[in-house]
């Protein structure tokens, strides 16, 4: 994972903001680097005719190193043609082939390829050249956020993977330059804006460039555009900028038929949850399996850590990835909870009229009463492993003194509900926390070495986990419940992943979703919305005569409960869903009465 940020500039190299490379080192502190280049053009007729001048590129790019043997520095650079890349993700396969060593050094090296002329008897056109830009990034899966430079044709590609997975920001100032990063420029956080999941933007510098010209708010995000600029036009421009493609996965379009409804529901043993099962395990080896040890590591630590709620969605990842890791290995479950006055006050007004003592700030979280409770059954079915509870206990004020860091990493978003999830996320992230000592019996401090963050993000997008696709379903039945399921999905890059992204990677961690895996989300897609979940009037289960208890399961992501009781863990498979801001407790912190889409 990487930090990255470019400038294309007509007066000088420029750096970060004053405070924001602070911001951008914490996302990869194992290196930091930048390369500047002076690329001379000429501009536009429509300004002064064959006059020649000097574009500025500023390209810095810091990583936390997670894949191959080595740290691998970036910017990367190509010394034969010059090309350029800063690359911000995890290429988990190329053409459908599990890469080996570092993958962004892969990734490079297709990049070069595919517009070298060296590397081929014909010439390739300036269009064959973006095509070929595009036919690579394409066959990756895994997420990413890119900007890629071709010399030969002085030109910038740039992108985020099609679901969103990982940050990137663009903003052109009042003189014309382009900025992108992985976090927004403190020193001035106007006009920046999120770049669209799945789209590739390319802009060509000095001769080349026409007064074709693109805001980077444009109304058009969403809608494929093929090779056509933007029709908006600015004779102050210094390069062309096109929104060039949209990224388009092997994903099918979402299964809405609802004309031929089972009579069944699927079972323990169904086909749909042996199918599941595999696609969960397929997706967590590639995220959870040779994670390298920290730089200055000696002995066996955590690799691996989960965000851990413990909610259904966690708490199986939990339970499959038992079976990937090795014995040895520990796995840390942070948990977090917070000081929130207004629940004390009401939870302390209830208790001083009853014979209970006043309550804890912490142990009043529904997040840490389920929290333990799904670490005991871990614990009772995969008793070999080391659990590590992580009580990550966060006092009022400590969420005020974090309060202005948080808003600038989750900016552009800027909404009540974005605070309060970024709060917990944040925290968690953090990984600092206390855990109760074997022999002693005491609580200790205990700080997470685990640079991966395995979140269970996207089960109830898939799988219809919110309380909305139930209201959906009461009203327009399973027609409603696919429409509400379609919007989910389709806005869950815009809303959430950039956001998160930008969170959690302050710490020097990294965050990976295994319900996000690209073959495990085409799977979903094209279930029978009936097989994901079990909101219809029941008539019999497939197993009702093996198993009766299980028919009782929550309707919401009723699939993955299944898998969930199938693996022996029957309190988890019950358990009912809560958004993270009220299951650790940092939402409506003072007003009860204040919405989540109030902007700060």
């Amino acid at each position: 994972m990487c930090g990255i940020y470019f400038s294309c500039n007509r007066e000088k190299n420029t750096n970060h903001g004053d405070n924001s490379p602070g911001f951008l080192r914490r996302r990869g502190p194992d290196s930091f680097n930048s390369v500047c280049r002076e690329v001379k053009g000429e501009l536009p007729d429509t300004l002064l005719v064959n006059e020649s001048c000097v574009f500025y590129l500023t390209f810095i790019a810091t990583v936390l190193s997670l894949r191959g043997d080595c740290i691998v520095e970036q910017p990367l650079e190509d010394k034969q043609s010059g090309s350029i890349l800063c690359w911000n993700g995890e290429a988990w396969k190329i053409d459908c082939t599990p890469i080996v060593g570092n993958d962004a050094v892969a990734v490079f090296n297709l990049l070069v390829k595919a517009v070298s002329s060296s590397s081929r008897e014909d010439i390739l056109s300036e269009e064959e050249a973006s095509q070929a830009v595009l036919d690579v990034l394409s066959t990756i899966s895994g997420p990413s956020a890119f900007v890629f430079y071709d010399a030969q044709y002085q030109r910038i590609f740039y992108g985020r993977d099609a679901l969103g997975r990982r940050s990137l920001l663009h903003k052109k100032d009042g003189s014309g330059n382009l900025m992108i990063s992985s976090i927004i420029d403190y020193s001035d956080t106007e006009n920046w804006a999120e770049v669209e999941p799945g789209c590739i933007y390319r802009f060509e510098i000095g001769s080349k460039a026409d007064s074709h010209q693109s805001s980077v708010n444009d109304s058009s995000a969403g809608k494929r555009v093929n090779h056509a600029p933007i029709n908006t036009r600015c004779q102050a421009s210094i390069y062309s900028l096109e929104k060039l493609h949209f990224l388009e996965p092997s994903f099918p379009e979402l299964n809405k038929d609802v004309t031929n409804i089972s009579l069944y529901m699927p079972g323990i043993d169904s086909m749909t949850v042996n199918e599941l099962a595999q696609k969960l395990q397929s997706s967590l080896a590639l995220r959870v399996q040779n994670v390298p040890f920290l730089p200055s590591a000696v002995n066996v630590v955590p690799r691996v850590a989960i965000l851990f709620s413990g909610g259904l969605d966690c708490t199986l990842l939990a339970r499959l990835m038992h079976d990937l890791l090795p014995q040895e290995h520990d796995i840390d479950l942070l948990n977090v909870a917070f000081e929130n006055p207004r629940a004390i006050k009401a939870a302390n007004s209830h208790s001083a009229h009853s014979t209970y003592p006043l309550v804890s700030a912490y142990s009043i979280c529904p997040d840490r009463m389920t929290g333990i409770s799904s670490h005991a059954e871990l614990l009772r079915i995969c008793p070999r492993r080391v659990w590590r509870f992580v009580s990550i206990d966060i006092p009022y004020s400590e969420t005020l003194a974090h309060r202005s860091d948080i808003i600038k990493l989750m900016l552009p978003h800027k909404t009540e509900m974005d605070l309060s999830i970024a709060c917990a996320l944040y925290f968690a992230a953090r990984g600092i926390g206390t855990v109760c000592d074997q022999i002693t019996r005491c609580r200790i401090p205990y700080t997470t070495p685990a640079r991966v963050l395995v979140s269970g993000l996207g089960a109830d997008e898939l799988f219809a986990g919110y309380t909305r696709h139930a209201t959906a379903f009461d009203r327009r039945g399973y027609q409603g419940l696919v429409d509400e399921i379609e919007i989910d999905f389709k806005r869950l890059g815009e809303r959430n992943l950039g956001r998160d992204d930008r969170v959690i990677s302050n710490w020097g961690r990294e965050a990976r979703y295994p319900y996000l895996d690209e073959e495990l989300v085409t799977w979903a897609l094209k279930l029978p919305v009936w097989e994901k979940c079990g909101f219809r009037k029941l008539q019999r289960s497939e197993d009702e005569d093996v198993n009766r208890e299980s028919l009782n399961l929550e309707p919401a992501k009723r699939t993955l409960r299944l898998l969930a009781w199938k693996l022996g863990m029957k309190s988890v498979a019950m358990e009912k869903k809560r958004a993270i801001q009220f299951g650790a407790r940092t939402a409506k912190m003072e007003d009860r009465k204040s919405k989540g889409t109030k902007e700060l």
